[in-house]
């Protein structure tokens, strides 16, 4: 044995670890969003339960990240603690899947055929050619997410195949042989064992993987690393829990007190069992045997899949120790308190939820910022104090869910690498303020208002008539908004820009309506000022509608996301012909109905000095 072979071995280490870590990365990214939307389905039934967290681990070959995902949407009020408890016991089972994998040691060298083609030495190099091919081209949809979850299987079978190289020489020495004989006969230290290197590698795969490649020297037996994998339950979910609390409220905390239960419930279910049958003489077969890592990963997934069957009808026993563990706080009445909760620290791990959660407040600021820009203008028409107060109390909230959702996206933007969420995260922080400064406009119709309701000012049946074209139109261009944004429909999108147009061009010309009733002296200074400003912070909605297209429009079109400004521009100059006949349509629309109350005016008395 030298120091190269010792090299050897933590280099392969290295890349099993970052490989396993690029692999899962790769498959939480892929994925993220649809597992979100299947785990917000869970019923009460706890088998379903069971079998999707099953599926879910399975797929992100992760049980943190399942059990994390799972604590935020607790967090969020999205399901509820007894719906996660059958989460949490599968997503122990479906961790073994990784271990599985990597048993893909055992395959004979002299295996011919197609087995040849599952000997690590084949995958590795066939996974890390897809991979780079998949990266580089450039051609294909989600092709870099796809290509690194290749690359990632590729390395971590590389640091595979160099760990048990390494591993052969170093068995020579007798190291191993001494080292897991101790284990063997003291079964709490294997079992501390197991539960510090978990801890430490924050991943049970990554543990059970080690134990793996060690025994494809053939130096490991039965009665050794049994409490080694037993151990090893510990310590991912010590990790778990400690992910899980950072930043939760109650439920979110004890979905990680449930994992520990649980996982002190099966270390102790294992280890009696194991002392049971071992006195009844059911284990000599396998007790002194040698293992490999097929026979490893057997014994985890066994071992997992009996606890998950015995300890399924506990979870009510589990559920009522975590409040008990966890005391419940008293919590302040808010009316968007279930929608902050969406913007949940342990959702930084899986980036795409992360962005989901902000989406989620983001719609529901925007919706409440048209809300009072809609209740602002009937105002206008029909005051009441009451109104105009709740009006500015929903300022409040809107801008408090400004100052939640900048800064969640303010602290999840350091734990970003890919470009198209960085894309997404710039987009969100466009809008966030632009919702902010939608709720500042309902402010300012609604103080315009009530000034008009103080002083006793009327509007002439004209202007009062242009208002209400103009509060038709904005309407019109609100709703494709909403539509735009929380569907991601190009179509409501693009369906803005020549509404907005109009809304330039009508504004424009009740401006000049105006001003020709002060030169008449139809109006007095103060009620036209009034008037001038509705029209100026109606026009301002529309710009905010229009940022929304566009933002829209560069999410579903990310090659327009650099230039989308000067995409609107292009549609403004009039060389689209969608656009044109878009806008010409509304323009006549509109138009026609303010030429109607105008005509209607003329033929009636001659007003009082209004506007």
């Amino acid at each position: 044995m030298s120091i190269f072979d010792i090299l050897t071995l933590f280099g392969g280490l290295a890349m099993f670890l970052y490989g396993m870590r690029l692999m899962g990365d790769g498959l939480k990214e892929s994925s993220s969003g649809t597992l979100k939307k299947a785990m917000e389905n869970v019923t009460n039934n706890p088998i379903k339960a069971f079998l999707l967290g099953l599926a879910v681990t399975a797929i992100i070959q992760s049980s943190t990240a399942t059990i994390v995902i799972t604590s935020g949407l607790v967090a969020a009020g999205i399901i509820t603690l007894r719906q996660s408890l059958g989460i949490i016991i599968s997503a122990n089972v479906g961790t073994t899947v990784t271990g599985q994998i990597i048993r893909l040691l055992d395959v004979d060298a002299s295996s011919g055929g197609i087995l040849q083609l599952f000997r690590p030495s084949t995958l590795a190099p066939i996974a890390l050619i897809i991979g780079i091919v998949l990266i580089m081209s450039g051609k294909f949809k989600n092709g870099r997410t796809i290509g690194n979850i290749a690359i990632g299987f590729g390395i971590l079978f590389s640091g595979l195949l160099n760990m048990t190289s390494a591993v052969d020489v170093l068995a020579e020495t007798g190291i191993f042989e001494s080292l897991f004989s101790r284990l063997g006969s003291n079964p709490l230290l294997g079992y501390l064992t197991g539960a510090g290197v978990a801890f430490i590698l924050q991943s049970s795969s990554a543990t059970i993987g080690i134990l793996q490649a060690i025994s494809a020297s053939g130096q490991l037996v039965f009665n050794e690393i049994y409490a080694v994998i037993v151990g090893v339950y510990l310590g991912d979910c010590v990790t778990t829990a400690i992910v899980c609390s950072i930043g939760a409220k109650e439920d979110a905390k004890r979905v990680g007190i449930v994992n520990i239960l649980y996982n002190l419930s099966k270390s102790f279910l294992v280890l009696l069992g194991v002392f049971i049958f071992r006195k009844l003489g059911m284990l000599d077969w396998i007790w002194d045997a040698v293992v490999n890592p097929g026979r490893i990963a057997n014994t985890n997934s066994i071992f997992n899949l009996a606890c998950a069957i015995l300890l399924l009808p506990m979870i009510p026993v589990f559920e009522k120790t975590s409040y008990r563990v966890v005391k419940s706080e008293p919590v302040p009445e808010n009316k968007y308190r279930k929608q902050l909760e969406e913007l949940n620290p342990v959702f930084f791990a899986s980036p795409a939820i992360a962005l989901n959660s902000a989406y989620d407040v983001l719609l529901t600021q925007f919706r409440a910022a048209r809300a009072n820009v809609e209740a602002a203008l009937d105002l206008i028409h029909d005051y009441s104090d009451e109104k105009y107060r709740a009006i500015l109390a929903e300022e409040d909230n809107i801008d408090m869910l400004t100052d939640h959702t900048s800064r969640y996206l303010a602290d999840l933007s350091g734990h970003l690498s890919q470009p198209q969420h960085l894309s997404i995260l710039n987009e969100y922080y466009k809008l966030v303020n632009d919702f902010e400064r939608l709720g500042d406009y309902a402010t300012n119709i609604a103080e315009t208002a009530e000034k008009l309701h103080s002083s006793g000012t009327l509007f002439s049946s004209v202007a009062v008539g242009e208002l209400y074209v103009t509060h038709d139109l904005i309407e019109e261009i609100l709703n494709r908004a909403d539509r735009a944004f929380e569907q991601r429909d190009i179509t409501a999108a693009m369906e803005i820009e020549p509404l907005e147009e109009v809304m330039d061009d009508l504004v424009e010309a009740l401006q000049e309506n105006h001003l020709g009733r002060l030169v008449r002296n139809e109006c007095t200074v103060y009620a036209g000022t009034n008037f001038m400003n509705l029209l100026g912070e109606l026009e301002r909605v529309s710009d905010i509608c229009s940022n929304v297209g566009l933002a829209v429009v560069s999410r579903v079109k990310p090659e327009l996301a650099d230039n989308a400004h000067d995409y609107a521009q292009f549609l403004h100059s009039g060389q689209d012909e969608k656009f044109n006949r878009e806008y010409e349509q509304a323009h006549k629309e509109y138009f026609d109905r303010i030429n109607q109350y105008i005509l209607r005016a003329a033929d009636s008395e001659p007003a009082e000095k209004t506007a």
